[in-house]
């Protein structure tokens, strides 16, 4: 695996967004290449700052169309599919999340890095009946968020913000999601309370 990385890191930094692109679609569909895309994100953005919001956006598109690979293998396998490939409380867990919270419980883990199981999530999606553009959206949003934080802290700080990534990376995606996730459950607190007022 180790090898695998080092070799994600060099074909990305060797042919610049499109490499990361491909990266972040193989890490989103058929490997695990944790954190890589965060990593990459900071090389680039510090050896080219002004174009950080490109990579950030080219390492977001390869993040949904390779989580799409896996939203469309759970909407043909099904359930039966989830409950074998995930272990039964897990699996449980997963489509109680969707059926409660929707559209957050994808773009909560979407920012959360390893050891966060976010193909989980996304198998979900597919097995819950979300619909593409939905799925899509949300795994753009969640996904640009945290890319683009990334691609902020290297902009400004430099290498400082690549160790502080390797320590405290966790932390801060975090504090992001349970952010996120407030406003989300904000939102869905101040919609359930305008039914019974439009009823």
């Amino acid at each position: 695996m180790k090898r695998l990385v080092v070799w994600a890191q060099g074909f990305a930094l060797g042919i610049g967004g499109p490499g990361l692109l491909l990266i972040a679609f193989l890490d989103a569909s058929f490997l695990s290449l944790p954190e890589v895309n965060d990593i990459l994100i900071v090389y680039m953005t510090m050896k080219q700052p002004s174009l950080m919001l490109y990579y950030a956006a080219m390492a977001t598109i390869g993040s949904v169309l390779g989580s799409m690979v896996i939203y469309y293998i759970g909407r043909k396998g099904g359930e039966a599919m989830l409950r074998k490939r995930f272990s039964g409380p897990r699996s449980e867990r997963t489509l109680k999340a969707f059926r409660r919270y929707g559209v957050a419980a994808v773009i909560v883990p979407s920012m959360l890095p390893p050891p966060m199981p976010f193909k989980i999530f996304v198998f979900g999606a597919g097995v819950a009946g979300m619909s593409a553009t939905t799925f899509a959206s949300c795994v753009g949003v969640g996904r640009g968020v945290r890319y683009i934080l990334v691609g902020l802290a290297a902009y400004y700080f430099g290498n400082a913000a690549l160790e502080y990534i390797d320590s405290h990376g966790n932390e801060v995606a975090v504090g992001i999601a349970v952010v996120c996730a407030l406003g989300l459950g904000l939102y869905y607190w101040r919609r359930q309370r305008r039914r019974p007022a439009e009823v």
